[in-house]
């Protein structure tokens, strides 16, 4: 990755405590980006997800591996919150280079108690799931985008990547709920990359493979993970993207994270390269 720098650059990667959003930041960091990283988590211990990480460690992480990284505490949910977030950018960068929209809800029945919607059916999920997917995912993601535009106008220049997933296109991939939202995340994509190509800046939805987040390694039992990938390898996607000055030919497109790392040439922390989840092509969004 060392051809790969992304020195001088501003991204900022919403829901970094942990997981795929922690890899981002790592991926974004290991090339040189300064990365701000949002979260709910500021005191170990204390995620409503009972796992490890916070918005504090992240940053230090993206440090160590030669980034800068900065960890603000947010609530996505909460519009005012995020506003600050990006008033603090502006007031302390003038500039942001790469936004993610990664932050996600609705994952609270692997802790609340509530049925697994297989256990049952759709018609027994509780409404509240529905609405955190779309509030504190779909609707985070039009607010953060909403708000990085008119700095990135200001450059003609930018990227904004919806992390998204399969369960789009293969409704059974997910529940109901989970393939609206992500379909819907999609159809923005799109739209947003159609209203932004005028001013120089590409939006993409990207799909990760299988990830070995903190979550997934706490159940690897239930998982094959012969050809899984790690956080930190969708971040490299991310900061392949944000180095290639023909990024606007992906504009408006659903990428996948393993496709990228074939025709980009990176590799997987392990030195590995995973393989594409089929449906493999790169597809129009």
């Amino acid at each position: 990755m060392a051809e790969i720098s992304l020195s001088g650059k501003i991204a900022l990667v919403t829901g970094a405590s942990r997981g795929i959003g922690k890899g981002i930041a790592l991926g974004l960091g290991e090339v040189g980006a300064t990365v701000i990283v949002t979260g709910r988590t500021v005191l170990e211990g204390t995620a409503h997800s009972k796992l490890p990480g916070t918005v504090k460690a992240t940053a230090k992480a993206v440090d160590k591996i030669g980034g800068r990284g900065i960890g603000i505490e947010c609530d996505h949910t909460d519009d005012e919150q995020t506003r600050a977030v990006f008033a603090r950018i502006l007031r302390e960068f003038g500039q942001l280079d790469v936004l993610v929209n990664n932050v996600w809800g609705g994952y609270e029945h692997f802790t609340d108690g509530t049925r697994f919607w297989e256990e049952g059916g759709f018609w027994d999920m509780p409404m509240s799931r529905w609405s955190k997917q779309f509030e504190s995912g779909v609707r985070a993601h039009f607010v953060c985008s909403q708000l990085a535009v008119p700095m990135m106008i200001e450059k003609s220049k930018g990227l904004i990547v919806n992390i998204s997933f399969w369960a789009a296109q293969q409704p059974g991939m997910g529940d109901p709920a989970y393939c609206a939202a992500k379909a819907a995340d999609d159809a923005m994509a799109r739209s947003m990359a159609h209203h932004l190509r005028k001013h120089n800046i590409a939006v993409v939805s990207l799909y990760p493979g299988l990830v070995r987040t903190e979550s997934v390694l706490a159940n690897e039992a239930h998982f094959d993970l012969s050809n899984s990938e790690s956080p930190q390898y969708i971040g490299r996607a991310i900061a392949a993207l944000a180095r290639d000055e023909r990024v606007m030919v992906h504009s408006g497109r659903i990428l996948v994270a393993a496709q990228l790392g074939r025709d980009y040439g990176f590799t997987d922390i392990d030195g590995k390269q995973p393989r594409p989840v089929e449906p493999s092509p790169i597809t129009q969004a």
